[in-house]
């Protein structure tokens, strides 16, 4: 049996303009992200340079409005460059999926007078963002975050930590969701805090098993004064446009979840055909081919929940159990698929000359952020058979 060289996935797309972008992203994935992501992951660096060139390529805003520098497209095609893009480095399908978050709530519950002066450098003028809503103390229950925001005339005054932030310390901006009011989701309000404003510092990035080229860091809000002007809808909602923002960033992180369990299989799939074990290809021996079989109806499995949890969000309709189902899901079967191609490459599968290893450790951090999976069995657990006995 020859070698077999990995195909691109075959995309069903709903128009040629998806059909190019995919084309352009394929491209800038094989000449700049590619080939050097193994060794700057290792190198812990990371790759401001790529999300510049994304952003100058029109990648970074593709599901917003077009009027304020987005992309006009529908989640079911920006998902799919999403997958694109993590297949090739987590971090940076990553990364483009957390600032899309960040946009989320100005796009989203903005004025208009807000989102014309903001908008267009957030989606297309180079800048990067940050979602700040987890805290030490608040992870899974961010209702209970304890970050104050007060009035101070026509300012409000910031004063809190921020945990677990993507693009902490290096993002041009943050939203950042406070307590201006009651205990509880009633009293917190969103605002677009400047990545530079007076008071706000980043603590030094945390040292993770995976994704070592993105920076996760504390943020520190030191009484960051802010307009009220930057304040996203009303006080009191910003619960609700967190909850909104994370029902598609779940949908991100499904998406990125396919991505690396494609980047996997492809990498076993080549492996086992090409290595030659008892005067065979070891891709001959049944047991491991249904491994590879297993690992593919997982990866299509998946892909096809979360296209379908976005069509639902393209066509105006409920997706919150779909979003999260499509999350449990798919990151649940990267890591499976992950930690199967390891296997399939044997002993070369637990070192850092192949990249099975760097996909199985990147893959386990998508079964926790964006909401752990035994959140989203939560989430499910509600729709289906109504919320918890008190």
């Amino acid at each position: 049996m020859p070698d077999r060289a990995p195909q691109p996935v075959e995309r069903q797309l709903p128009t040629e303009e998806a059909r190019d972008l995919i084309a352009l992203v394929r491209d800038i994935v094989q000449r700049e992200i590619a080939p050097r992501a193994a060794e700057e992951e290792d190198a812990g660096h990371f790759p401001r340079e790529i999300f510049t060139l994304l952003s100058d390529s029109g990648l970074l805003g593709l599901p917003y409005d077009s009027d304020f520098g987005g992309g006009d497209q529908p989640y079911e095609v920006y998902l799919q460059v999403l997958e694109e893009l993590a297949a090739a480095r987590l971090t940076v399908g990553l990364g483009v999926s957390v600032h899309s978050l960040a946009c989320h709530a100005l796009a989203g519950y903005g004025t208009k007078e807000q989102q014309t002066e903001h908008l267009p450098a957030m989606l297309g003028g180079g800048l990067l963002g940050a979602y700040c809503l987890s805290e030490p103390s608040s992870g899974s229950d961010a209702a209970s975050l304890r970050t104050k925001a007060v009035r101070d005339g026509d300012d409000w005054i910031i004063t809190g930590t921020k945990a677990w932030i993507t693009h902490g310390g290096v993002a041009d901006f943050c939203t950042v969701l406070a307590r201006t009011g009651v205990e509880g989701p009633r009293g917190i309000t969103a605002f677009l805090v400047p990545g530079d404003a007076e008071g706000l510092s980043a603590a030094t990035p945390e040292k993770k098993m995976g994704m070592k080229g993105s920076p996760t860091a504390q943020l520190h809000f030191d009484g960051v004064r802010v307009p009220d002007t930057r304040r996203i809808g009303d006080e009191g909602q910003g619960f609700a446009i967190a909850l909104s923002a994370l029902d598609s960033g779940r949908l991100g992180i499904a998406a990125c979840a396919i991505g690396v369990a494609q980047a996997a299989l492809d990498e076993a799939v080549t492996y086992a055909t090409g290595r030659q074990q008892f005067g065979r290809p070891v891709a001959d021996f049944q047991g491991l081919r249904f491994m590879l079989a297993d690992m593919a109806t997982q990866i299509e499995a998946g892909r096809s929940l979360y296209l379908a949890a976005a069509r639902l969000r393209d066509a105006g309709l409920p997706f919150s159990r779909e979003a999260a189902m499509a999350k449990l899901f798919c990151t649940d079967a990267a890591m499976k698929v992950t930690t199967d191609a390891v296997q399939v490459l044997g002993g070369y599968g637990y070192t850092a000359d192949f990249p099975v290893e760097r996909y199985m450790r990147e893959a386990k951090v998508l079964q926790i952020v964006e909401g752990t999976n035994q959140i989203q069995r939560m989430v499910i657990a509600r729709h289906v058979v109504g919320p918890e006995s008190r």
